[in-house]
C-alpha cells in the first residue's frame, strides 16, 4: 500500500503554514525559480522525493518542486529536526509525507521507505541516507530513478566512495560544492545558526569564554568566526596542515584535541567524521563544559562512551544532557550530540537559504532535462547556475555590479603582448 503520509498530527498545519508563510517573503530567489518553473513544468508527470530537514525553509523549496509539476514527497534527514506542524501543512498542501520528531531509528528508515514506495523519478537527499537506501535496500528502483541533488559534505564524500566503487547506479549533482552554497550557506549559515541554537537552549554568555571548534571547513570558519564577534577565544582543532595555517593566520589558537579539551567552556565539533571528541577528551575536561555537534551525522561526539565513562545522566533542561564524570566534573552535551542548529533551533536563516534552494531546485531541474546524458558520476554544480543564482540574489537586494567592456575581454583573453 502505497501511504501518501505518515505524520503526527495533521490538526498542526495552520502554525506550520504561518511558519513557510514568514520566509516566503524572505526567499526572493527561490520566488523566482518557482515563476519560471510554473511556466516551464520542467518535472511535469515526474515523481520527487525530498530528503532533508524538515522545517519552513525545506517546505518552501518542497511546494517550488511540486510548482514545477512534480508528485512531492517528503522525509525527514534527521529525527530531530522535523518541524511537526511545518510537515503537516506540506500534507494539506498536497505534498507527501513520512516524518515526525524525534522518530526512533526504526521509524526514521521505515519513513524512507515508505517515501521510495511512491518509485521517484528524481530525489534530492541530504546526507546520503536516500541514496543508500535505494542502492542497498531497493534495488528495484535504480531503473527509476534518474537522478539526483545532494545537499550536504557528508552526503557528497559517501557519493563519491560509491562512485570510486563503481556503485553509484545514476547521477548526483554536489550541490554542496557549489560556490553559492558553501561560501554562504556553509559559512554565514552555520556560523549563525550554530550559535544560535547554542544560546538559546543554553541561556549562557559567550564572551570572555573559550570556544573549541572542531574542523576548518567552510562550516568551520562560520562558526569560529562567529565566536569571534561574540567575545569568545578561539581555538581550532585541525587534521590539514593548511587549514591550520589558514585558522593561525585567522588569529585563532591551534592545538590539537587532547590540550584543547583542557580549556574548552565551548565545543563545537564540524568535521563530518567520527570520534572528534571521546573519552579521552572527556576525562580532561573542566566541570560544565558544554559540547555540541553542527555535523550531519551525530557521530563526532561519542556519546556512548560518554554514557559508559559517566556514573549518573540526566536532562537538565531541554535538548541539554549532563553526564557526570566519576572525578565529580559535569559535562553537558546539546541535543543528544545530533546537528544543534536545527535539533536545537530553526537553521540557517532563510536568506541564506534562499540561495542554497535555488541551487537545487535548478541542479534538479538540470537533471531532468539531461539524465539521458549523464553517466552515474558526481557533478559539479553547473557554472551557469550557480552564477545565476549569484545574479538573482543581487538582483532581488536592488544591486548591480560592472560588467566587462569588449575591450576588456579582449585583453583578457589575450596572450600576445600586442594586447598589453
Amino acid at each position: 500500500m502505497n501511504l501518501k503520509y505518515t505524520i503526527r498530527d495533521i490538526a498542526l498545519a495552520p502554525e506550520g503554514q504561518r511558519k513557510i508563510d514568514w520566509v516566503i517573503p524572505r526567499m526572493q530567489v527561490l520566488n523566482r525559480v518557482r515563476k519560471e518553473f510554473e511556466e516551464r513544468l520542467p518535472f511535469a508527470g515526474k515523481k520527487v522525493v525530498v530528503c532533508l530537514h524538515l522545517e519552513a525553509k525545506t517546505a518552501y523549496l518542497a511546494q517550488v518542486i511540486k510548482a514545477g509539476g512534480a508528485e512531492v514527497t517528503v522525509v525527514a534527514s534527521n529525527p530531530l529536526s522535523t518541524q511537526d506542524d511545518v510537515v503537516a501543512a506540506l500534507v494539506q498542501g498536497g505534498i507527501g509525507a513520512h516524518a515526525w520528531y524525534n522518530a526512533t531509528d526504526e521509524e526514521y528508515h521505515h519513513h524512507l521507505q515508505l517515501a521510495l514506495n511512491t518509485e521517484p523519478d528524481f530525489i534530492i537527499d541530504d546526507g546520503g541516507d536516500l541514496v543508500s537506501t535505494i542502492h542497498t535496500t531497493r534495488p528495484e528502483l535504480l531503473q527509476k530513478v534518474k537522478g539526483g541533488a545532494e545537499e550536504t559534505t557528508t552526503g557528497v564524500l559517501r557519493l563519491h566512495s560509491m562512485a570510486r566503487d563503481r556503485a553509484l547506479k545514476f547521477p548526483m549533482i554536489a550541490v554542496n560544492d557549489a560556490q553559492c552554497k558553501y561560501l554562504f550557506d556553509n559559512r554565514y549559515g552555520t556560523g549563525q545558526s550554530v550559535w544560535d541554537g547554542i544560546m538559546r537552549t543554553t541561556n549562557l554568555v559567550v564572551a570572555g569564554k573559550t570556544a573549541v571548534v572542531a574542523g576548518y571547513g567552510w562550516c568551520g570558519k562560520g562558526v569560529a568566526l562567529r565566536a569571534k564577534g561574540l567575545g569568545a577565544r578561539v581555538i581550532i582543532c585541525e587534521i590539514n596542515p593548511i587549514k591550520a595555517n589558514e585558522a593561525l593566520m585567522d588569529g585563532f589558537e591551534v592545538m590539537p584535541m587532547i590540550e584543547a579539551a583542557k580549556y574548552g567552556d565551548f565545543f563545537i565539533t564540524v568535521t563530518g567524521n567520527k570520534d572528534i571528541i571521546n573519552k579521552d577528551h572527556f576525562v580532561v575536561m573542566k566541570s560544565g563544559a558544554i559540547m555540541c555537534n553542527a555535523g550531519h551525522f551525530d557521530v563526532e561526539v561519542n556519546v556512548a562512551q560518554l554514557k559508559e565513562i559517566s556514573i549518573s545522566e540526566r536532562t537538565v533542561r531541554t535538548n541539554i544532557t549532563e553526564y557526570t564524570l566519576p572525578k565529580g566534573q559535569c559535562l553537558y552535551l546539546l541535543a543528544e550530540g545530533r546537528l544543534v542548529n536545527l535539533a536545537a533551533g530553526d537553521g540557517h536563516p532563510a536568506e541564506v537559504m534562499d540561495m542554497t534552494f535555488a541551487l537545487q531546485a535548478l541542479s534538479l531541474e538540470y537533471v531532468a532535462l539531461n539524465y539521458d546524458k549523464l553517466s552515474p558520476e558526481v557533478y559539479q554544480v553547473n557554472t551557469q547556475i550557480d552564477e545565476r543564482v549569484a545574479t538573482l540574489k543581487l538582483q532581488s537586494l536592488g544591486l548591480s555590479i560592472d560588467k566587462l567592456t569588449k575591450e576588456q575581454e579582449a585583453y583578457l583573453a589575450s596572450w600576445s603582448s600586442d594586447e598589453s
